[in-house]
């Protein structure tokens, strides 16, 4: 059932407002230049996790007209100010009224009841807790990729999603920029012909955190940064990297959180999150998934991920510069696509037009921004819905977890089970134990 709604879903969305090649181009053209004209009154939003990633989400965010950035929450205090600072000089340089506030606890944002959304940018452990507890606030959830830290957590957030009939997003930006739209139309229309391999590199799985153990900030709550996670972890200032006030400085660093299997999930899901989705995008897998992963070793270097049809996927690289990107090998043909890079073996499979590009990170696509908005102004699921965003951070975690086991595992994808898991090793990785005092619910 799954499987046909979001099949129906993508395909839907796909042919109408995420339509491809230069009608894709032209789409996301003016999307861009009509960045303020989101229909509708103001949608008042707040900000749950103030870090780097954040800061790009804002200014995407706070520059459509029919919003207005409200609150702000994180457990570091100067992040805290910096976003406030942001947020008030950004209305007062367009004559309006700035009326921002931030908090430590992300509960006391959501009891606000004059907030309608949150963007939800925390480490990736606190994802399904945070976004469960908004989506009960009634309030609709744009939340960073990957969707959750385990598949249960996926699991109970698509439910409640469904529940509670909020609108929820993810940040899978790539789905709204035109390459990766023009190479699954054609993967998708059969351009390529039965496709039989894809290379989809992404990067190393996580390691066991090894950072030496640094005095806490002071304005830094670090047992609320933990959350509910069940061990404790000693700080480092890599993974919550500080910032400036004055002078004016943000991080230097992405928060190396993610690279440890304690609190993230490495390249795995940092990049699979982004490229595997387009893979689950393209071989029309949005409500599915591979049936046999195996992991690295044995003399391999890469993933491989087996879908029923026969389609091997490998977390390996198409190039020597070793892009993060996709590669479609099929019958009559190749491409590969990745940010900025189209190529193929039949120069009539290029885009037409060169894909536009957009001042700044490639985190503030606006495109996708506006399409969370008008999905909550029109009740619909977004480009990203929280299935999608659920089965593509599955791929990822599948492979973490075959990594960790050193085996092959095999999958149900229609009942989201192992098969063969004799001793339930890879049954037990589908969750863990949240520390006391913290709850999904």
């Amino acid at each position: 059932m799954e499987q046909n709604k979001i099949n129906g879903i993508s395909r839907r969305r796909f042919l109408g407002t995420a339509a491809v090649g230069v009608a894709g181009i032209s789409l996301f053209s003016s999307m861009v230049a009509c960045k303020t004209q989101a229909k509708g009154n103001e949608l008042r939003m707040g900000f749950i996790g103030l870090g780097q990633q954040a800061m790009f989400l804002l200014n995407g965010f706070i520059n459509i007209e029919s919003v207005k950035v409200v609150a702000g929450c994180d457990v570091y205090g100067r992040k805290n100010t910096r976003f406030e600072k942001r947020v008030k000089e950004f209305y007062e340089k367009q004559g309006k009224e700035a009326e921002v506030k931030s908090y430590n606890r992300y509960q006391d944002l959501l009891a606000r009841t004059d907030i309608d959304a949150v963007v939800i940018a925390t480490p990736d452990h606190s994802h399904a807790m945070i976004a469960i507890a908004a989506c009960k606030a009634g309030k609709d959830v744009y939340l960073e990729k990957p969707l959750t830290f385990t598949i249960k957590e996926g699991q109970e957030l698509r439910r409640v999603v469904r529940e509670t009939g909020r609108v929820l997003a993810v940040g899978s930006q790539q789905r709204s920029d035109p390459n990766f739209q023009h190479a699954v139309k054609l993967v998708q229309q059969g351009a390529l012909g039965k496709i039989e391999r894809v290379h989809a590199y992404v990067g190393a799985p996580p390691v066991a955190y090894n950072l030496p153990e640094e005095e806490l900030p002071a304005d830094l709550n670090w047992d609320l940064w933990l959350a509910n996670l069940p061990n404790y972890i000693h700080f480092n200032h890599e993974l919550n990297p500080p910032i400036s006030i004055d002078p004016p400085q943000d991080e230097q660093l992405w928060g190396a959180w993610r690279w440890y299997k304690e609190m993230g999930g490495g390249f795995t899901t940092d990049w699979g999150a982004h490229m595997f989705d387009i893979v689950q995008w393209a071989l029309e897998m949005d409500g599915s998934g591979p049936v046999e992963i195996s992991p690295i070793g044995d003399g391999t270097q890469f993933m491989k991920f087996v879908y029923e049809n026969g389609v091997v996927m490998t977390s390996e690289p198409f190039d020597e510069a070793w892009t993060k990107g996709v590669k479609f090998i099929g019958t009559d043909g190749w491409l590969e696509v990745s940010r900025g890079h189209f190529k193929a073996s039949n120069d009539e499979w290029l885009p037409k037009n060169e894909a536009v590009e957009q001042s700044g990170s490639y985190e503030t696509k606006v495109a996708h921004h506006i399409d969370f908005v008008e999905a909550v102004r029109e009740r619909r699921d977004p480009v990203v819905p929280v299935e999608v965003g659920h089965r593509s951070c599955t791929v990822c975690t599948l492979g973490n977890i075959a990594c960790e086991l050193g085996r092959t595992i095999k999958w149900d994808p229609n009942n989201e089970t192992f098969i063969d898991d004799i001793d339930g090793a890879a049954s037990e990785m589908l969750h863990y134990q949240y520390r006391d005092g913290w709850s999904l619910y």
